[in-house]
């Protein structure tokens, strides 16, 4: 193609803001949207309504055509620590009302987003919808236990995503859907989990993240993938 429309959702965080920045800074794009609570229009992963309200006025922009008119949707909501806490080291530390916060903001709203954002992909081109997932959410990876909440949840997330390509691929055969661990980027998200030294800028994870999404191939289901373009086991 050549020039496009892009579309992040969750621009206000570092990760979300870097990728939006990548989108504006690329020639070829047209236009790039970035939604978040502080946006215009403004949605919030907790309120379904205000989703199908951003949604519908995109879509009204593009004169209502069913086809859609986004070549790259990019999920970049999610938190890790959740009301001052953060993810459970053991057993001993899980209580019902943080586990169903952890599955309502890494996995819940995520759905409800491919939900009434998906239509917005173009149909008859090549089109991305990536999701920010993270390697701790694959269970044949998890040799370290801990971190239940979080890692349940981004689990849940991987398969909501897996199933809702199998269905979506139906109608958007040239469609890539794809869940991505952005590695540990420099953030406050991470900042009381890794030393900065360990931690990658969010640009750099974001122009890694995206030469790896342009090498994957539409194959009916979702890819799961890290900042490197290699396949983590689900």
């Amino acid at each position: 193609m050549s020039t496009y429309q892009a579309l992040v959702l969750g621009c206000s965080g570092a990760i979300g803001e870097a990728w939006l920045a990548y989108f504006q800074s690329d020639p070829d794009c047209h236009r790039a949207v970035g939604l978040s609570r502080s946006s215009t229009p403004a949605f919030d992963l907790e309120n379904e309504t205000s989703m199908a309200e951003c949604a519908a006025f995109l879509s009204s922009e593009n004169g209502s055509q069913p086809t859609g008119h986004f070549a790259w949707i990019i999920d970049a909501t999610g938190a890790l620590t959740i009301n001052g806490q953060g993810p459970e080291k053991r057993l001993d530390a899980l209580n019902a009302q943080q586990l169903l916060k952890q599955f309502e903001i890494n996995a819940v709203g995520p759905a409800l987003l491919i939900k009434h954002f998906s239509p917005l992909l173009a149909i008859h081109e090549r089109a991305v919808y990536a999701t920010l997932s993270a390697r701790v959410g694959s269970i044949d990876d998890n040799y370290k236990g801990g971190w239940y909440g979080y890692r349940a949840a981004k689990a849940a997330r991987n398969m909501l995503l897996q199933t809702a390509a199998i269905e979506l691929s139906r109608k958007r055969r040239l469609a890539v859907f794809a869940a991505l661990q952005p590695g540990t980027v420099a953030s406050p998200l991470s900042a009381p989990f890794a030393a900065a030294d360990h931690t990658i800028t969010p640009e750099a994870s974001v122009s890694q993240m995206m030469a790896a999404l342009k090498e994957l191939p539409a194959t009916g289901r979702a890819h799961f993938v890290d900042y490197a373009g290699l396949s983590i086991p689900w």
